[in-house]
């Protein structure tokens, strides 16, 4: 699969030799019976240099929902995080210094467009059968409590094929069911979006810069028609003219027409689809983070990788009501393998990824640790983005830095 460079060659020949691997707690336990370390293809471009970076940077207590995602914009000295209803953009210390509140929809993952300076996030609106990507400006977010919807830091480009999917009509009675997994609706098993990235083209060396976006998906036990992530490419280089104000007393539906691209990547079922999106520059994978899957017969991962090099085949998606066929994703065989499925991944055990990951594109990642806090009777949200080194082993390919 292509030579493998620098630190990443370090910490995997360190691993096969000590036959240990490092656990989410950063001790050290034997390898389970079928582990593999991945062994990453080179990347089509040189890993960012190594710049000082903290061990932690703390996102704060907040009255809000959990931590969604984070997003870093190391060239200004900012973080940003989402929770669920509320933006906090901090400085690499971890000191706030702007937030952006007001929203009653879901915030999701995070990503930073190198292109335009931008924070792109996925939003959602489900009782209103809308779905967003928020555009976010960061340099305009310099004060704390700004509104979402009038302070004009937040633009939205509305998602038409997700939504055509989330309301599917699928058993044929002529209703929708609502924002429920309960049913035989949602065209995939979706439930929405969350996992945001940009990256190249799937499959496409030097591949124009795309952002994909990933669908939530319902824990349905009972149908076979929910077993692969999806995800939608789009190149939002022209994107400004769809882009409208946040309002959410009128939705809007200025978006585009068409999806650049529609993938699939067999993982079996999780609870809710991909959290978080990254594609790794160095490794030229996307990392796929969710929540442990339910269904009997899949090994459950958590953590998946796709590798991005290789040209998506056009096979049959499993499971549906009716044959189809779709552009198939490959992945990455590293990690744990399951043979009665075909499927790779990581077990990790713990908050690893589904609450916000950050690649730095040198082999180390940003990993949020989520928590509470109890504050004059009031409980309330943290997140800290921590500092680890991607090692490929089983139960969890990352161990904290020191």
């Amino acid at each position: 699969m292509g030579h493998i460079r620098g630190l990443w060659k370090t910490a995997i020949t360190a691993l096969a030799c000590t036959a240990v691997v490092g656990t989410a707690g950063g001790s050290a336990t034997a390898a389970p019976t079928g582990a593999q370390t991945s062994r990453p293809v080179a990347a089509d471009s040189r890993p960012a240099p190594s710049r000082p970076l903290p061990a932690a940077v703390d996102g704060g207590a907040w009255e809000s929902g959990h931590v969604q995602g984070m997003a870093i914009d190391r060239r200004k000295g900012f973080m940003y995080f989402s929770y669920t209803n509320l933006l906090v953009k901090t400085d690499l210390r971890g000191r706030p210094v702007g937030s952006v509140t007001g929203f009653t929809g879901h915030l999701g993952d995070l990503d930073l467009n190198q292109k335009d300076g931008r924070i792109y996030g996925s939003l959602e609106y489900k009782a209103a059968k809308s779905f967003y990507i928020a555009i976010l400006d960061g340099d305009r977010i310099t004060r704390m409590g700004m509104d979402a919807q009038s302070t004009g830091v937040v633009s939205t480009v509305y998602l038409d094929e997700v939504v055509r999917d989330f309301t599917a009509d699928m058993n044929g009675d002529g209703v929708f069911d609502g924002d429920t997994g309960k049913t035989a609706d949602h065209r995939y098993g979706c439930s929405g979006i969350d996992g945001v990235a940009f990256g190249p083209e799937f499959g496409v060396k030097h591949g124009r810069q795309k952002l994909t976006v990933a669908y939530g998906v319902y824990a349905h036990t009972g149908r076979t028609d929910n077993d692969h992530q999806v995800l939608l490419q789009y190149d939002v280089e022209r994107w400004k003219r769809y882009e409208r104000p946040l309002s959410e007393a009128a939705p809007h539906t200025s978006g585009p027409a068409r999806v650049d691209g529609k993938f699939f990547a067999y993982t079996g079922n999780t609870t809710y689809g991909v959290q978080n999106l990254e594609y790794d520059r160095y490794s030229g994978h996307w990392l796929m983070a969710a929540y442990k899957g339910t269904k009997p017969g899949f090994p459950n991962y958590t953590v998946f990788a796709v590798d991005g090099s290789r040209r998506p085949v056009v096979g049959d998606i499993r499971g549906q009501q009716r044959p189809e066929r779709g552009p198939l994703l490959q992945l990455v065989p590293a990690g744990l393998h399951d043979e009665a499925t075909g499927t790779y991944g990581w077990a990790v055990p713990g908050q690893y990824g589904q609450y916000g990951l950050v690649s730095l594109d040198d082999g180390r990642y940003y990993v949020a640790r989520s928590g509470t806090v109890q504050e004059g009777g009031v409980t309330k949200q943290t997140a800290r983005a921590e500092l680890n080194t991607w090692t490929g082993a089983t139960p969890s390919p990352f161990a904290p830095v020191g």
